[in-house]
């Protein structure tokens, strides 16, 4: 009995170790197996931790696991830097049998356990999730073995952002917990699945329509691949409490969606519904006590595309609902709401809204109100809405934390006929607000907003746009003493005739102080007296005399300051005064940053610009600064030193029409100190150009014509003429990245130049010019400098032994340069090195390199001891001491790490001995001659590789661009990241998965 006992243990041990080791032993082929897979059939930058995978035959025995971490996938092309999934750990189960010993490995399970997913739609449809290579595209022999029978699929923890511009929608979905299983290899199965998330935001054309709300589902659906259709059965979903079943199906057919769906709440509760208004669903509402009930049902079929869209009937009801928030004395009762949202055909603007009854107490206030719209064709349509309001009640059924309320609404609202835009027809409409004795105060400021008043009225008895009438009669509150009324009266919906005023004084850091606005400093006092009179007919016809908009307009003291705008702007006294022609600014004296400015000038047609979508604001201004500092307006940070700035493109825009004097005594551009900046600048269509627009820097002065061009952000341009004038070419050097990269030497020269240059190109995303897009062309003239131990001289020396080769003297030279394509070449100029008549040519590019042929006439004595023992050898009178060397030096590599060699790659000695036996000069020329065609043709070979080069980083900067310019499109997903952080700093951190495994 024991031997069998011991048997069978030994049996059970085998076994166990057996199962801990063969994920050892076939671990690299299993992982090589995953590798191999990955590169034939994903067309993206897979990524994941070596030091984590593992392997495990108990996790989802009998299958074997591989377990991946810190997974992920990142585009290419279009969505190159895209991350489309990044996943903590990634666990994929493989049929054991068929990896170890099948030709084709089988896929069982899919399991993700914490992440990210990014899916994003461009708008001509190319998705990023659109990853595995197609068939055509590669040969039989590497076509993919890799085979899917997945049983399992489980999400744990992960966080998705659904982003489809082609719809213009978008979603953010937060904690996504999921399982789902079936026989995925069949055509027809049937998948239940369970889902929980968190929808942080879903929003449509911009709109945000559902956020931060808790859904649950949990349904079979029949999955019908052949005809891609997917069925649901006894579904169950729920967003927040409110809970619904859904029956029915959606298809894919060839076009468009099939809908056929049927739901309903099984819930009668009016607290379910209740969850879904916004602000009600926090860690209290449980607490609230509610009561009431309430019925939905509906269905939504038939097919939706471009042209037509599925029927549907959606029905609410609540009856005798009631809610109210613990502790506070008052509820919001009598809640009673009857809405039918139908549309029996396929065409939208069939639609009809019936809202028969609405009525409820907010306290002892009754609002109540109907609706009924007909149709989306013609809108035919009908209500009413009558109500008070007791804001001091209102509090106690919503509390403000901090604030307190006051004041009394009375408003009745009837609407009734038919809005036709195009035959000028409106409802004819009777409303009546009132609100008065208004008060407003926050408990950090003891001061409070009071006598709060207006009185409206809106009238349009006979339906046409001509009989419209808007009346704000009176409007208006006092703050302190200080107040502020006005009127305004608006008459024909179609001419927009307006008569108003308004007059008074407002305190800005008193009323900031009243309703705070988060990360906003604002304070300074405003005076106005300004009436005005017109019609927008007279707009849109340019009748502009026909306006009469007169008054004045006082600011003193103001300051305002923002996370977008850290550097604060102070305006210490501006004044204007306005009539319809124009509007004068008398007195405008600012501190931008710390900056001081002051401004006078005019603007016209400013009311074309207020009024008209296509108005252009004209207008002259004169610029006065002491000191003004670009870098604090142009970085992304507050920081205060400009070296850590970061310039931006800025977009300028194409309706100002602006002439500009600026005179300012300091000004501080990147790291550029300018002096006495005197010019005219002109602001047009997007493009600003300046005009003899001169300053003093770098020792020097300089005169600057041109124009900087952003029309495309994407592809700014600029275009300037410069003037330059006894310029330091030293600090020329440390400060202006066009010398640092094409001439390096600079920083060895003492001395100053003079030049006249155009000079044109691209502006990367930090603002300075793109090196490889330059285009320049120009004199650079220097009267006197100086070249003094650097590497370039040590080598000359060293290699010809020449004396007092560490030092040059240049003295009246003129250097012809242009730039094209990242390379500058600077024509061939003669020059006296150290008393040798020499010729210089070449070209140095924007990555560093330098290619300079010089060719010096050197008399032979120059060389001392090695040219006199060649001399001793000849005979004859063809040669002596004073008798010209052709020598050729060719300076290649870089500035800081030079090659200096002579051309042909001959040492001294042979050019001598043969320069000094050649018995005529034309022989002598021929040294030269093959040293220019050797030279040439060096330079022909690194224009191309420099032209390769400088396309590269020009695609690149432009997409960097593109990059920016694009970041509009991504404003709502930025808004949905934002509320899905806000969503997850609420969610605990999930659980890590089980890692047993055997791991490298």
């Amino acid at each position: 009995m024991k031997k069998t006992i011991y048997i069978l243990l030994a049996i059970f041990s085998f076994l166990i170790l057996s199962a801990v080791a063969i994920p050892i032993i076939f671990k690299d082929k299993i992982v090589a197996k995953i590798n191999q897979e990955l590169d034939e059939s994903i067309n993206a930058t897979v990524y994941y931790n070596p030091q984590k995978i593992s392997l495990s035959i108990f996790r989802s025995f009998p299958d074997v696991s591989a377990g991946l971490g810190d997974f992920g996938i990142i585009g290419k092309d279009q969505f190159e830097g895209d991350t489309l999934i990044q996943v903590d750990q990634l666990d994929l189960d493989f049929n054991l049998k068929s990896v170890l010993f099948g030709d084709y490995p089988m896929l069982t399970g899919l399991h993700l356990n914490g992440g990210d997913l990014y899916i994003k739609v461009l708008e001509d449809g190319t998705a990023n999730y659109d990853i595995t290579k197609s068939s055509d595209s590669e040969s039989e022999s590497s076509e993919s073995n890799f085979r899917i029978g997945i049983e399992q699929i489980e999400v744990n923890h992960v966080n998705m952002i659904y982003d489809d511009r082609s719809l213009q929608f978008t979603m953010a979905l937060a904690d996504i917990m999921a399982r789902g299983s079936g026989d995925f290899t069949l055509d027809v199965y049937d998948l239940p699945v369970k889902a929980t998330a968190t929808i942080a935001d879903m929003a449509y054309e911009g709109t945000h329509y559902l956020t931060n709300k808790k859904f649950q589902g949990d349904a079979n659906v029949q999955v019908d691949l052949e005809n891609m259709k997917f069925s649901f059965e006894n579904g169950k979903f729920g967003l927040n409490d409110f809970l619904f079943n859904m029956n029915g199906f959606i298809a894919l057919p060839e076009e468009g969606v099939d809908y056929d769906l049927a739901f309903a709440a099984p819930d009668s509760d009016f607290k379910s519904v209740l969850s879904l208004v916004p602000g009600m669903y926090t860690e209290s509402f449980s607490s609230i006590k509610s009561s009431g009930t309430m019925s939905f049902e509906g269905f939504v079929k038939g097919l939706y595309t471009e042209t037509s869209i599925p029927s549907f009937d959606i029905n609410l009801q609540i009856k005798d609902g009631m809610f109210q928030y613990p502790e506070l004395p008052k509820p919001v009762d009598k809640i009673n709401v009857n809405m039918a949202v139908k549309n029996e055909t396929s065409q939208l603007e069939n639609t009809s809204i019936l809202i028969p009854t609405f009525s409820l107490n907010f306290g002892s206030n009754p609002i109540s109100g109907n609706f009924t719209l007909q149709n989306l064709k013609d809108y035919l349509m009908e209500g009413e809405l009558n109500g008070k309001l007791n804001l001091k009640e209102l509090t106690s059924i919503f509390p403000i934390e901090g604030t307190s309320l006051a004041g009394n609404l009375d408003f009745s609202a009837r609407a009734k006929g038919r809005y036709d835009s195009t035959n000028k027809v409106l409802p004819a409409i009777a409303a009546q607000f009132k609100f008065s004795e208004g008060y407003v105060k926050n408990a950090e400021y003891p001061a409070a907003l009071e006598k709060i008043h207006a009185v409206a009225s809106i009238r349009n008895d006979k339906g046409s746009m001509q009989d419209f009438v808007a009346d704000f009669s009176s409007f208006g509150f006092e703050l302190e003493g200080e107040k502020i009324e006005g009127n305004l009266r608006i008459a024909d919906f179609e001419a927009l005739n307006w008569k108003g005023a308004v007059a008074g004084a407002v305190d800005l850091e008193k009323i900031i102080a009243i309703f705070p606005i988060a990360d906003i400093e604002l304070k300074g006092k405003i005076q106005a007296n300004i009436n005005s009179t017109g019609s927008y007919q007279d707009v849109e016809k340019e009748q502009f005399s026909r306006i009469n908009t007169s008054g004045d307009l006082t600011v003193s003291r103001f300051f305002f300051k923002s996370k977008d705008y850290p550097q604060g702007v102070a305006i210490n006294q501006a004044k204007a005064n306005f009539n319809p022609q124009r509007a004068e600014l008398v007195e405008f004296d600012s501190k931008l940053g710390k900056s001081p400015l002051t401004a006078s000038g005019f603007l016209s047609n400013y009311m074309d610009y207020l009024l008209s979508e296509n108005g252009t604001l004209k207008g002259q201004l004169s610029l006065n600064s002491s000191y003004f500092d670009i870098n604090e307006w142009m970085s992304e940070s507050s920081s205060s030193s400009t070296d850590s700035s970061k310039l931006e493109v800025i977009a300028l825009p194409k309706n100002i029409d602006f002439t500009m004097a600026v005179r300012a005594d300091e000004v501080i551009y990147d790291n550029l100190n300018l002096k006495e900046v005197r010019g005219t600048m002109v602001l047009r269509e997007g493009v600003l150009s300046f005009n003899e627009a001169g300053m003093k820097t770098l020792d020097g002065r300089i005169t600057l014509n041109g124009n900087y061009d952003p029309r495309d952000i994407a592809n700014p341009k600029f275009d300037m003429s410069l003037d330059i004038s006894e310029l330091s070419i030293a600090k020329a050097f440390q400060s202006l990245t066009t010398v640092k990269a094409f001439a390096p030497i600079a920083k060895d020269i003492t001395g100053r130049f003079n030049t006249k240059l155009n000079f044109s190109g691209l502006l990367g995303p930090d603002m300075m010019p793109v090196l490889s897009s330059l285009d320049v062309s120009g004199i650079l003239a220097i009267a006197e400098a100086a070249l003094k131990e650097n590497k370039i001289l040590e080598g000359l020396t060293s290699l010809t032994k020449l004396k007092d080769a560490n030092t040059i003297q240049l003295r009246n030279i003129k250097v012809p340069i242009s730039i094209e394509n990242g390379m500058m070449e600077v024509k061939p100029f003669d020059v006296k090195l150290w008393d040798y008549q020499t010729t210089v040519q070449g070209t140095a590019g924007f990555d560093g390199s330098i290619n300079y042929l010089l060719n010096m006439q050197v008399p032979a004595g120059k060389f001392g001891a090695q040219a006199n023992s060649i001399l001793a050898s000849i005979s004859g009178s063809q040669a002596n001491e004073s008798t010209l060397i052709p020598l050729s030096i060719n300076l290649a590599g870089s500035y800081n790490q030079p090659k200096v060699s002579l051309a042909g790659g001959n040492s001294i000695e042979t050019l001598l001995a043969n320069a000094l036996r050649s018995r005529f000069d034309s022989e002598k020329q021929n040294f030269q001659n093959q040293a220019q065609e050797q030279f040439q043709a060096a330079q022909d070979s690194i224009k191309n590789q420099l032209k390769i080069k400088a396309d590269i980083v020009q695609d690149s900067v432009k997409k960097e661009l593109q990059k920016k310019t694009g970041e509009s499109a991504e404003k709502v997903v930025q808004e949905a990241k934002s509320i899905l952080k806000g969503v997850l700093k609420g969610t605990p951190k999930p659980t890590k998965p089980d890692t047993t495994s055997t791991k490298n």
